[in-house]
């Protein structure tokens, strides 16, 4: 019993490292987007203050449609090889319907936005956002490479 108990225990610590771990890798990468589209879209002070709220909003909309909705459906498609027809039109809707929701969150953020920082930055943070992407899955290539190595 007392083995159960410790490795019980040990799990739920490693666990708690774990999350911790990711939450603070998500604000370091975070913090780095902030300063990367701050510098690629040359936000002054008094867009920067506007700017961020709404685009902290949006994000996290989006990142609530693509944990809850979307990772449902695409659970669903992986492990279902012979649907019927009815229940293929239904993930087919649920998934028409969590893409609107994000397109809705996109349109919302577009007209907020306009108020705050002219359309041209706003046309910018597409590409800005674009670029980071890329450098942060080349940087986690690079760090799986150099795992491999050790």
């Amino acid at each position: 019993m007392k083995k159960i108990m410790t490795i019980v225990l040990l799990s739920f610590l490693t666990f708690g490292f774990a999350q911790r771990d990711r939450e603070g890798m998500r604000d370091k990468i975070k913090a780095q987007k902030v300063a990367f589209i701050t510098e690629k879209l040359s936000l002054t002070v008094e867009e920067s203050q506007g700017f961020w709220p709404i685009y902290n909003k949006f994000d996290e909309t989006m990142h609530q449609i693509k944990r809850k909705d979307m990772r449902e459906i695409k659970m669903k498609i992986r492990q279902s090889e012979n649907l019927s027809d009815a229940d293929a039109d239904n993930l087919l809707n649920q998934y028409v319907s969590a893409e609107k929701k994000m397109h809705e969150a996109k349109m919302k953020m577009i007209q907020e936005l306009k108020n705050v920082i002219p359309s041209a930055k706003i046309i910018r943070l597409r590409a800005a956002e674009d670029e980071f992407n890329k450098k942060l899955l080349e940087r986690l290539r690079e760090f799986r490479k150099g795992k491999g190595r050790d």
